[in-house]
This record gives C-alpha cells, structure tokens and sequence, in this order.
C-alpha cells in the first residue's frame, strides 16, 4: 500500500548489468515522506508541510542501485500550471525535460481521478517517479549539489511604498519630528564663527596640495561633528563646480572599532577598497604617504572619538599625526574628542609635538544659543510657549549645555502635551507644566534617585570617579587612581578619610546598585571602574543636594 519512492537517474541505454548480464540494475534518487523525516527537520522549513509532501533523502541507508526489476510501472500524472523560473504556462512532458533544470525548485499537483494526458515511462523521460498514494504536492529538488545560478542582468531594488509616507496628524506630532536628532536640519546656528574656521583651514591645505592636523574638542551636543560634516559637504560641493581641486574625505569613528588598530584597516579600505589585516595596511598606509605620485589628490581624515584610539605605546595616534608632515602625503586630519586638553593629559611628547598647535574648542551652548537651536529646527512651527521654551534651554544651559539633551526633553514634552489633552487633533501648546514633567523625568530616574538616597562617602566617590575621569580624559579608571581623589576630597570637606577596606565596600556597594561597572575580577584595587548612568546625571542628582 505504501511503495518506497525513487527517481532513475540514469537513461535507459546506461542502465547498469550485472556481470552475468541478465540482470539489469538502476541507479536512483530516493525520497522521503513527512511522515519519515524527524521533527527537528521540518523545522527547517519555517513552514508547515503539506502532509503528502515528500522531500530529497541524501542518506546512506539506502543503496543507490536498485534492480529495474523492482521498478512497479510508471506513474500517470497530470501536470498542472507548472513554473519554471519566470515560465508561467502550461508544458507538456516533452517541454518540461526540456526546461527543467536541477537548480529550480519544480511543484508537481497530482491530480487523481482526472483524465491522464501523459505517461510518463522511464524511456521518454530522465526520472521516473514509483506509484504509492495519491499525492497532491511533489516537490522535486536538486539532483546533485551545485553552484546557484545568478540572474544575468538581475538587479537589487526596494519595493515602492504601498501607500504615501503619513503626514504629522497636528502641530506637536510635527514639531516633534523636527526635534528629532536624526533630523536633518536647515541650517547650524551659533556655530558660524567655528564653521568659518575650519572651512579656511581645511580648504587652505587642499589648495596648497599640503598636509596639516586639527584638534577639536567640546563636551558632548556642541556640534562638533556636525559642523565638521558640514564644512565638508560645502567643500565638496566647491570641488565639484571646479572651484577647488578634487580630494577625498574619509572618516573614522574610534567607537565603532573594537581595537584601536583597526583604524588602519578601515582607511585603507575607504581608500582603495582594498582589504589587510592591521599590520599590513599600516605599512601599506606608510607607502601611500610617503612616496611621491603623479596627479595625486589630497585626503582629509576625520577621527571621531579620538581618545579611543589611544594605545599604550600610543603608535596609532602618533602615525595618524605623522602622517600629514610627510613632504609627499597630501593628508589633512580633523580630529575630534570630549575633552580640550587631551594631548597634554594623556598623549607622551613625539605624539603631541606632531599633532600641533591648530586646535579648536566649541564651548557649551548657553541659554539664548539653545532656545535658537529650537526656534530653528521648528522653523516657525507653533507648538510652545515662550516661556517653556526658555525654561528647558536654561536647564540644560545650566547643567552641561548638550544641545542633544534639550532636544530630547522638549520632544518628552510634546509627548506629554498630547496625551494630556482630551482631543488629540486639537492640542494646545507646550506650556509650563508640560515642561516641568519633562525636566522630572528626564532628571529623576531611579538613579538619579539612589544617588541622592546615597550615603555621604559614596556621594564622594562618584564626584572621585568624575574628578578622575576628566583628570585622565577617559571613561575608565582603576580603584587606586579613584581612591586618591576620593581621599583628597574628603579632607576638602573636613571628613575622615576612609581605609582602603572601606573604600573597596564603597564601591561595592555602588556596584550593587548598578551605579558603577565593575570589572568582575579579584584585583582589588586595581579593578577597574566605569560609570553606568551618564555624568550630568550624577553632577544633576549632587548639585540637589
């Protein structure tokens, strides 16, 4: 009732004898019902089989030569709107051997009880397929393993939307899209003066087929990127109306690297669109730079987040700063970091030296330049009132003027304006309280709340691991160095100070409480320690108190 199931993989004439050539024997494909295949299989297809579907059986349970003898009689069939590639009609049996090809997958529908048109016989066609039930599905799969054939010509596209982007249903949903940081705005105010600065710097180099380096620095949410970004598209737009020479901008981001030497692969590639392992483009990079070279153009650098990039031998920095002194290097390096006076905290002399002395600081927002960085993002949106609108930018001006932050919060407050009224589609302005509820959140997580909740000396130790951090222009500190500004805090404000013991279950402590990362080994005091919440939190949750 159920007959094994095979395809004859041999044409008549090769069909194998025995040696007494009475006998003739078929080499065979086998098959597999569902019921057969293990469960772990089937969910392999991310599908649900159809329950007379059979698949491919590549094991070696079953022994490839049968003898023809065995063969019950061919099978009748009809097939029924069969595709083959981007073939969508019907084909009689004699145009399927023709089109079928073992790189396609092919869905037979049996269809009994209907009048046959075909028989297929092992002498007409390439397979032969045994009888068993009636199957409503036989998905017939490649023969022999190969190579998948690529579309000639074939092309990658996105599909087209089905229906129009949505349009900002009232003023806040629109404002807030506007506020977005990822939004791209119009212009950049309040940075016109730095913008000027860069532009005649960079541009200078590259007219004069020279080489230079440029340190800029900022807290956090200044525009330092941006405006670099900036002076770079106006740059390029010069050269392509012919007004500079053509050059080449890369850029590098130190917290997308997992080793700082992975900086050298990366520009490498941006260059030449060749791939090497760190040591070989190094000394590739070093060829490039100091070898002379007919109609070559000037490459501008620029290296975010500078200070991951540091080593203790310090090699990376001090080649990506040497690199532009060559007489043949036509190299001009923007970087960029957190902190102003980063070459002189943690840079040796031959790697300060080279960087110079072309830097370039972008100060804290104030009030007034925030609320202008509001006012032109919502382009003549009116979605808040006057005084909220000066309320966050004097909040945040006050704490650490991350034009970022301010962005965050009045988008909370849009958010928090909506909700709060009754008709969506008829909200009112951003008002005061809207902003007030913003700021709460935005200050008053529960961090911010153990801190405050935090006894006198592990209040101390977080302003010790700030201190330390800006002291040594990193994120990261070992206990000792802490423990020092810990100690030296505690005699400005007239306390004893603690033991080493009691300083290590200081920390513990704030490790508990997830306010510090702690590195999860034995070293103690030489364990290294991270912040785990961001320091305008802790400086927000101190300053309260």
């Amino acid at each position: 009732s159920s007959p094994y199931l095979a395809t004859v993989r041999t044409r008549p004439h090769t069909l194998l004898l025995t040696e007494s050539g009475r006998q003739k024997k078929a080499v065979v494909q086998w098959f597999v019902r569902v019921s057969e295949v293990p469960v772990s299989k089937l969910k392999l297809l991310g599908r649900e089989p159809h329950p007379q579907e059979i698949f491919y059986y590549q094991g070696r349970s079953c022994d490839d030569e049968v003898d023809a003898e065995s063969i019950l009689r061919p099978v009748q069939v009809t097939f029924s709107d069969i595709r083959i590639g981007l073939h969508d009609r019907r084909k009689t049996c004699d145009s399927i051997v023709e089109y079928c090809d073992i790189n396609f997958l092919l869905r037979y529908r049996f269809l009994s009880g209907l009048p046959f048109r075909h028989r297929l016989t092992v002498k007409r066609l390439e397979f032969l397929i045994l009888p068993f039930v009636s199957f409503n599905r036989f998905l017939f799969g490649q023969v022999t393993p190969g190579t998948p054939r690529t579309p000639h010509g074939a092309t990658p596209s996105i599909p087209s939307r089905t229906l129009p982007a949505r349009q900002p249903a009232n003023v806040l949903e629109e404002a807030r899209t506007r506020l977005h940081v990822s939004s791209v705005p119009e212009s950049l105010p309040c940075r016109e003066q730095e913008f000027q600065d860069i532009y005649s710097f960079v541009e200078s180099k590259i007219v004069d087929g020279t080489g230079g380096c440029m340190y800029i620095s900022g807290v956090p949410g200044t525009g330092k990127t941006a405006t670099v970004h900036e002076v770079m598209r106006c740059l390029q737009h010069a050269a392509d109306v012919d007004e500079i020479p053509p050059f080449h901008f890369i850029e590098i981001n130190g917290m997308k690297m997992t080793d700082p030497h992975q900086a050298y692969v990366q520009i490498l590639q941006k260059l030449t669109g060749q791939k090497a392992t760190a040591d070989h483009a190094a000394a590739l990079l070093e060829k490039r730079f100091s070898n002379a070279a007919p109609r070559k153009e000037t490459t501008v650098l620029l290296v975010d987040e500078l200070d991951l990039l540091w080593t203790r031998k310090q090699n990376v920095m001090y080649n990506l700063f040497d690199w532009p002194t060559r007489r043949h290097a036509r190299l001009v390096v923007l970087t960029i970091a957190n902190t102003m006076d980063l070459p002189e905290r943690i840079m040796i002399n031959r790697v300060a030296s080279r960087l110079g002395l072309t830097r370039m600081s972008f100060q804290p927002y104030s009030f007034k330049q925030l609320q202008q960085i509001i006012m032109s993002r919502l382009n003549k949106v009116k979605a808040f009132e006057q005084d909220a609108l000066q309320l966050v930018s004097r909040k945040v001006a006050a704490l650490s003027g991350d034009a970022r932050r301010c962005l965050d919060i009045c988008r909370r407050a849009t958010e928090i304006c909506e909700h709060s009224a009754a008709d969506p589609s008829a909200s009112g302005l951003v008002g005061m309280s809207h902003v007030m509820e913003a700021l709460d959140e935005m200050f008053s997580s529960a961090y911010i709340t153990a801190i405050k909740c935090a006894s006198v000396q592990e209040q101390l130790f977080l302003r010790a691991v700030i201190a330390e951090f800006r002291r040594l222009g990193l994120e990261e500190a070992t206990f000792q160095q802490v423990f020092v500004q810990h100690q030296a805090l505690c005699r400005v404000e007239g306390l004893q100070p603690v033991s080493v013991s009691e300083g290590l279950a200081v920390c513990q402590r704030l490790g508990a409480c997830r306010l510090l990362l702690l590195e999860p080994s034995r070293l103690g005091v030489l364990q290294r320690v991270r912040l785990n919440v961001s320091q305008d939190d802790v400086l927000f949750a101190l300053k309260a108190d």
